[in-house]
């Protein structure tokens, strides 16, 4: 009897745990501009089914921002909701963008979970922002801004200190005076010893693909070339 006791008050207190927890989850509010599921169209992960959690709000305004829909309004959802929806699509890769997600306080909590429920999870930031408390199960594409985003001020230089191989570092580049700064930066402070990849992306209808690609290879740069595979499959188009 004492044993049958000493179980019965064990899954009482389990079970008392996982109320909390589910409590603590569903209180947990976020604001939400979209989720859906499309391709990757960028990163190491590009192709791939991808579920993206876009977050409300963002405190930069970077002169090409293609997301700038997401800067206001959105919807109030629960940590519990937003996991419901994205299970809901049955599919491995999540990503979490905005705006800037890690501006909202639930973002950390979100990625931990999206972990836990088995997901492979990236964060799309600005590199504004600490990335620091971020679950280390996550992959974090951090932008560096260049000059020509406007924002190149806000840089967060101490998050590139805080790199691992799981990580990867992107320039969005507008122009030629852009892409040397950007190349001046990967050479001189080795950033493709930080981290698993360093991205170099045209700026969408500033800069010629091409142009960028023959710059990368006449340097001989050690940096991942791409162009964004949403826009040349469906355009200037949200949700995809």
């Amino acid at each position: 009897m004492a044993v049958e006791a000493e179980v019965s008050a064990a899954d009482t207190d389990r079970q008392a745990g996982q109320s909390e927890a589910v409590v603590r989850a569903t209180r947990e509010q976020l604001r939400i501009t979209e989720i859906f599921v499309s391709l990757q169209g960028e990163s190491t992960r590009v192709g791939l089914p991808t579920v993206f959690v876009r977050l409300t709000g963002c405190p930069l305004r970077c002169q090409y921002c293609d997301t700038a829909y997401a800067f206001e309004g959105g919807e109030a959802c629960s940590q519990h909701s937003v996991l419901e929806r994205v299970a809901g699509y049955g599919v491995e890769h999540v990503c979490v963008t905005g705006g800037e997600p890690l501006a909202q306080r639930g973002c950390l909590s979100l990625l931990r979970a999206l972990c836990d429920a088995g997901h492979s999870v990236s964060l799309e930031t600005s590199g504004a922002v600490d990335i620091s408390r971020v679950d280390p199960r996550v992959s974090r594409i951090v932008d560096i801004k260049t000059p020509g985003s406007q924002e190149a001020h806000r840089n967060r230089l101490k998050n590139l200190e805080l790199l691992a191989p799981q990580d990867e570092i992107k320039f969005v580049i507008c122009d030629r005076a852009d892409y040397e700064w950007a190349r001046d930066r990967v050479v001189a402070e080795k950033l493709a010893d930080r981290c698993g990849s360093v991205l170099f992306s045209p700026s969408h209808q500033q800069l010629p693909a091409a142009e960028l690609a023959a710059w990368v290879i006449e340097d001989r740069l050690p940096v991942r070339f791409q162009t964004q595979l949403h826009k040349i499959l469906w355009g200037e188009v949200a949700g995809k």
